[in-house]
């Protein structure tokens, strides 16, 4: 059974942390599962992940999140309902790495980074798929939403296989969201902007014929 050293664990914290921001209940569910089988040994923070109640609830919304997330519209609102889970629970995730430690201080710090991790790619996913739900097509949310699947796993393999390289594609992947992150703002301001100014132009034409 594999376990992990501290370089590893601050990998692991991160990697939950940031992935926790795009698929939380996928993030949930592997975690649990490689836990539940004996491929590695869950920090004792994490242990809960694979008790067989919290596997079914992580299964659940999984399941739910899979579908939801490949519907344009819907898509946007279960990003917006999941900002407010997200963030703490990549927080929570990143601390529970360190919460059989015995050491406040380093679970409070995990906990910082972990919330923010999950807050910087919550927020480049949720202005992402935003972006993509002004095209008329769907296809573009599925392609998104089938490409942050596979990264997501691909990153919980990655974090489990190889902790340290799995850290240095997180720290790429935050530079990307921190690059990316303003200008998907200036474009949905920009939407939100035309499409207030197209319905207050159509009420002024509506007073006006009147």
């Amino acid at each position: 059974m594999q376990a992990f050293d501290i370089p590893q664990l601050i990998a692991l914290a991160a990697v939950l942390g940031f992935a926790s921001g795009i698929r939380l209940y996928a993030v949930l569910l592997i975690a649990g599962l490689v836990g539940y089988a004996g491929w590695v040994e869950l920090p004792g923070g994490l242990a809960v992940l694979q008790h067989p109640w919290v596997l079914s609830a992580s299964a659940v919304m999984f399941a739910i999140e899979f579908f939801a997330d490949k519907i344009p519209g819907v898509d946007s609102v279960w990003d917006a309902i999941q900002t407010f889970i997200r963030i703490p629970a990549g927080a929570a995730l990143a601390a529970g790495v360190f919460g059989g430690m015995d050491n406040a201080a380093w679970t409070t710090v995990a906990a910082i980074f972990g919330g923010s991790l999950a807050a910087t790619s919550h927020f480049a996913k949720a202005g992402t798929r935003a972006a993509a739900n002004t095209s008329p097509e769907p296809f573009s949310n599925i392609a998104l939403s089938a490409v942050e699947d596979v990264g997501v796993a691909g990153l919980m393999w990655l974090v489990l296989s190889y902790p340290l390289v799995a850290l240095g594609v997180v720290i790429v992947l935050l530079i990307l969201a921190v690059w990316l992150l303003p200008k998907l703002f200036r474009f949905i301001a920009r939407v939100v902007r035309t499409l207030f100014g197209s319905v207050s132009h159509r009420h002024v034409q509506q007073d006006t014929d009147r």
